[in-house]
């Protein structure tokens, strides 16, 4: 005899069962375990009530948006950084005004969110204007020229192109 012909459901043809006990043990599934039969069909409410994001979204993510993470900060916190690097006694002055580089901080744009009580001159790479407008009006400054920007500004005033080395 082949094995083929010893299987449990070929000796069990022709009962109620088949060999699986009660009547409803087998119904809600496929003979193979494992599989997610009829979420889209009889088993939804199930899939609603305990896996809401079985369905979830697929589709493309550009590389670019991954890449991409800006962090921020505000102007109400530019104080209390201030006063941080003081305490660690790494607060560089400019113009007899704390200088701070937020991006050695590792922060890369300046919002405008918050209030600002001290002049401070900031070097950060993007903020918005409200953010300028606000440290402007307490006597602080804004320095946000990346380099090549002031390669290109030496360029146009002296009608030659920078030595590269």
């Amino acid at each position: 005899m082949s094995p083929h012909k010893l299987r449990k459901t070929r000796k069990r043809r022709g009962y109620r069962t088949v060999g699986w006990g009660q009547v409803a043990q087998h119904r809600k599934h496929s003979q193979r375990g494992g599989r997610k039969v009829g979420r889209h069909k009889h088993l939804f409410s199930y899939v609603n009530r305990y896996e809401p994001d079985y369905f979830g979204n697929k589709g493309f993510t550009s590389p670019k948006a991954l890449k991409q993470h800006i962090n921020i900060i505000n102007v109400g916190n530019l104080d209390e950084l201030v006063s941080k690097l003081e305490t660690e006694k790494t607060l560089e002055i400019k113009d007899d005004k704390p200088f701070i580089d937020l991006e050695k901080q590792g922060y890369q744009k300046l919002l405008a969110n918050g209030k600002i009580t001290k002049p401070i001159i900031v070097k950060v790479a993007l903020h918005s204007a409200n953010a300028a407008k606000k440290i402007e009006a307490v006597g602080g400054q804004i320095v946000s020229e990346p380099a090549e920007e002031e390669e290109s500004k030496e360029t146009t005033e002296s009608g030659e192109m920078p030595a590269k080395d």
